[in-house]
């Protein structure tokens, strides 16, 4: 009765402790997870060497792709990559790099159509060949009329006799000759200073065309009706202008400027051809 008493025939094991619910509104803690095990890698093999590098994914294909993966992400290497240009080897535009003429030299009649017709294509064609023979007989030609598209001078040399005449007039297409040679070079000096690559002698020929053949219907209309007339005055500005804007063109072309340099290369020329042709004050 006593070991009865005293719990002896129970279970002596001694009791164990419920865990104790989590008052209403809070959760309970969760249980401990396992701890991880991390798989060591076999004796004498180091990580990244000897086969797949162990804690790092697993490359499919070639395994040396895979070890040369592996190693271009280490510390210490670059990896080499390359990107493919879809549109090609471009190329780069460099100032002052003219482009190849794009034809043959032009004989003489179509250089004086083509600069009338088809301007830019023709200066470019003629960029790098001499014009001197076109050029000297035209401008020879233009300074033979050019002294009777003046009224004083055209009234002096009809009221001489001939055998004075005809050096005088000689004399004037020599002038315009020289002249012509001289604003040439001055334009090709400029072009030259403002970044141009152009030659000489064909921005002198080629300018020396220009000249003649743009002033050519204002001294046609000034034989007959003289320099002073209004029509032959408004011709003579409207040829003007179609001076400025073909000698931009030409030395744009020549040289590869961009044409605000090309006009500024060309303005003493212009200025003086206003001077001697247009206002007769030269």
């Amino acid at each position: 009765m006593a070991g009865f008493r005293n719990g002896r025939g129970r279970d002596n094991r001694p009791p164990q402790r419920q865990p104790q619910q989590a008052p209403y509104g809070y959760n309970a803690a969760p249980p401990p997870y396992p701890q991880q095990q991390w798989q060591q890698p076999p004796q004498g093999q180091p990580y990244g060497q000897q086969g797949q590098a162990y804690g790092e994914p697993e490359y499919f294909g070639d395994p040396q792709h895979n070890r040369q993966h592996a190693a271009a992400n280490n510390p210490g290497h670059t990896q080499m990559f390359s990107v493919d240009d879809p549109y090609g080897d471009a190329a780069t535009y460099n100032a002052g790099a003219a482009p190849v003429p794009t034809g043959p030299r032009l004989s003489w009649k179509p250089l004086l159509s083509g600069i009338v017709l088809r301007p830019a294509d023709t200066f470019l064609q003629m960029r790098d060949h001499a014009v001197w023979g076109p050029a000297l007989i035209v401008t020879f030609l233009y300074g033979l009329l050019a002294i009777f598209g003046f009224d004083k001078a055209r009234d002096e040399a009809l009221d001489a006799t001939i055998s004075s005449t005809i050096p005088y007039v000689l004399m004037t297409a020599l002038g315009f000759v020289l002249g012509g040679l001289i604003l040439g070079a001055v334009t090709h000096t400029l072009a030259r200073q403002l970044g141009g690559d152009g030659a000489w002698q064909p921005t002198v020929g080629l300018s020396m065309l220009i000249m003649s053949i743009t002033d050519a219907p204002r001294l046609v209309f000034a034989l007959f009706l003289g320099g002073e007339n209004g029509l032959v005055q408004v011709l003579g500005w409207a040829t003007w202008l179609a001076l400025g804007a073909l000698l931009t063109v030409m030395v744009s072309r020549s040289h590869d400027l961009p044409w605000p340099k090309a006009l500024g290369a060309s303005a003493i020329q212009l200025v003086a051809l206003l001077s001697l042709t247009k206002l007769g004050t030269l």
